[in-house]
């Protein structure tokens, strides 16, 4: 698959590298293009940096991996014809990392980029993964899971094929409009993390198979 990533920082990068690891042809841009050229060279020989305008036309999927600050500006360069019907997956975590507030009043960013480009399948995911630590193969741990969300089907499968490809399951958890709660889960996340606490045990350990049979009827008498 050809893998195009919009984004040229260390989520960007660590993403190329897995992909390109699976076997995916990796297109790499971004608003500066001597940035993009180097960021293709840290994922290796399987990536090629194209200008914003080629992105689109030439890759299966987008990933959108930039900062919320320049999110739109971003999408403005690859939005056109080529966007349309075609996969984009939005990595953007507009939370703010100190107090780990959402930044817009309503919406989140996942719906910002579906509205910069319309007729684009926006996939809500990999946005609480940080560059520094995902994905990370020198510790052996549980397979991790990502929280998705999106409104076509189709697209849905493609975003849980490329995160299978990273070593991790896929949960779908709505449609786009359940983008914002999955952006500010990622504020959740980072307050537990500024209060001294590991995240992961902020949360209930649920098996969801023992749930399941705890709430199956059970037999009269």
């Amino acid at each position: 698959m050809n893998v195009g990533i919009l984004g040229t920082g260390n989520l960007a990068t660590a993403l190329g590298r897995a992909w390109a690891a699976a076997g995916h042809r990796i297109l790499v841009t971004g608003r500066d293009a001597e940035h993009a050229r180097e960021a293709a060279r840290r994922i290796g020989s399987a990536a090629e940096a194209v200008a914003a305008a080629e992105l689109a036309r030439r890759a299966d999927v987008v990933v959108i991996a930039v900062a919320w600050e320049g999110l739109e500006a971003a999408v403005e360069l690859i939005a056109g014809p080529s966007l349309v019907g075609k996969t984009v997956i939005d990595c953007t975590n507009p939370v703010d990392f100190t107090t780990g507030a959402h930044k817009t009043e309503s919406g989140s960013a996942a719906e910002t980029v579906a509205r910069v480009a319309p007729g684009a399948h926006v996939v809500k995911a990999l946005h609480l993964f940080a560059g520094a630590s995902w994905p990370s193969t020198a510790i052996p741990r549980e397979a991790p899971v990502v929280a998705i969300c999106g409104d076509e089907q189709s697209s849905l499968e493609t975003a849980a094929r490329l995160i299978a490809d990273l070593g991790a399951h896929s949960a779908v958890v709505g449609g786009l409009a359940s983008a914002r709660q999955a952006e500010e889960t990622a504020g959740f996340v980072m307050r537990v993390v500024a209060a001294g606490f590991n995240p992961k045990l902020a949360v209930p350990d649920v098996d969801p198979a023992l749930l399941a049979r705890a709430q199956e009827p059970q037999p009269a008498g």
